[in-house]
């Protein structure tokens, strides 16, 4: 107990009378669902393993062979003890994956994107004398924003894939001394919809912007072998490791001069502990797996199922929102109704936790629903009819 917890408890209370509050709770990773401590077994149509990889004898063989070969860690940041040959090896292959000459692994994707926009930031200043003009699609991901804030950046947002305010935008400032960076995403994660990349790419050349692209959602899923959406629009590209791939980690792709930048002046790569051998070894086995006609099965797989969800949630009158990919939310409002919602759901046997303000805006509270390659129609279809009738219940 410290001097200060009833302020703590005051904040904690408004929250929980807000229907904000979050809690950790125990659920273990068995098969393709979760365990509750009581021993309840729950579906999992929340997780971001969208391809069911977690799992995966060859992640997890690869993960103890690189365990084995270079250790469990890396020691240090790898510009103390250097970087295992292997990591070298898999960034190459990253590059590769996204048609760019360079790539550089972080330890998390909000490590990658905090680390991202203050180094870019650095750079335009260093050399040009004046602060970068940075655009970014109202609705990209908070550790985006985080590195704005770190650089002391206020980004000038436009409307959610609108790119003719986007286009005004970069003309109003045309004659800015500073570079233009745009920042947005192929997928965006809570309303599961994309941006059109070959369109944003010509806007960007057009105006002389750079644009970068966070991947998370798209990396390994979407796309010829899973290669994702960017397919040579982007000037940066983010991934990560951790939603199709199965393990954890992010990288970014770019120039080689662009990812030594970032080594050389990325604070989140300078000081931070390397990423472990064997979740980089869980990730090489991942590449393996993308290119295998089965893992296209998957994909083909994953993307009737969603439309399967999609078509039952519509035909019931609820809102799946402009969604087009495995991420399919259903959007019903407050929070109080989605806690009641996901409660409903969890009671029936499906993980489908409720999303809630500031992950979303205030009125558009959802049940965000992600759809795995280990899914089938029965289980959508039950999904689908136990979605229905709790929401029936609940009017």
């Amino acid at each position: 107990m410290t001097r200060f917890d009833s302020l703590f408890q005051q904040g904690l209370q408004k929250l929980a009378e807000q229907g904000r509050l979050r809690t950790q709770r125990s659920l273990d990773s068995s098969g393709d669902n979760f365990i509750r401590s009581d021993g309840t077994v729950l579906a999992d149509f929340s997780s971001n393993d969208y391809l069911g990889l977690r799992r995966h004898p060859l992640l997890l063989q690869r993960a103890a062979e690189w365990g084995a070969r270079y250790g469990a860690g890396s020691g240090a940041s790898r510009l103390v003890s250097g970087t295992c040959s292997g990591a070298l090896r898999l960034e190459q292959r990253l590059a590769t994956l996204k048609g760019m000459e360079a790539a550089c692994i972080f330890s998390s994707g909000w490590q990658a994107n905090a680390t991202l926009v203050p180094a870019l930031v650095r750079l335009c200043v260093t050399e040009t004398g004046a602060q970068p003009v940075i655009l970014a699609d109202k609705l990209i991901h908070a550790s985006l924003y985080q590195g704005c804030a770190a650089a002391g950046i206020v980004p000038i947002r436009f409307r959610h894939n609108d790119l003719k305010h986007l286009a005004t935008l970069l003309e109003k400032h045309a004659d800015a001394a500073g570079m233009k960076i745009v920042l947005t995403e192929s997928v965006f994660s809570m309303d599961g919809d994309r941006a059109d990349l070959a369109a944003l790419g010509n806007v960007c050349r057009a105006h002389n912007a750079f644009l970068c692209v966070d991947e998370a959602h798209a990396t390994g899923i979407l796309g010829h072998n899973g290669k994702g959406l960017s397919d040579g629009h982007a000037d940066l590209v983010i991934g990560t490791f951790s939603k199709a791939l199965g393990t954890m980690g992010a990288f970014v792709c770019s120039s080689s001069a662009v990812c030594q930048w970032l080594r050389t002046s990325g604070s989140g790569y300078i000081y931070s502990t390397a990423p472990s051998p064997m979740v980089l070894g869980a990730a090489d086995a991942a590449l393996d797996l993308l290119t295998e006609p089965e893992t296209e099965e998957v994909r083909c797989k994953v993307a009737a199922l969603s439309e399967r969800l999609r078509q039952h949630v519509a035909a019931a009158g609820l809102e799946t929102g402009p969604s087009s990919t495995q991420i399919v939310p259903v959007v019903v409002g407050r929070e109080q109704t989605a806690l009641r919602l996901a409660q409903l759901m969890e009671e029936a046997g499906f993980l489908t936790v409720a999303i809630r303000p500031p992950t979303v805006p205030p009125g558009a509270c959802r049940l965000r629903i992600v759809i795995h390659g280990n899914h089938t129609e029965p289980q959508i279809d039950a999904l689908a009819h136990c979605l229905v009738t709790a929401w029936k219940s609940m009017q």
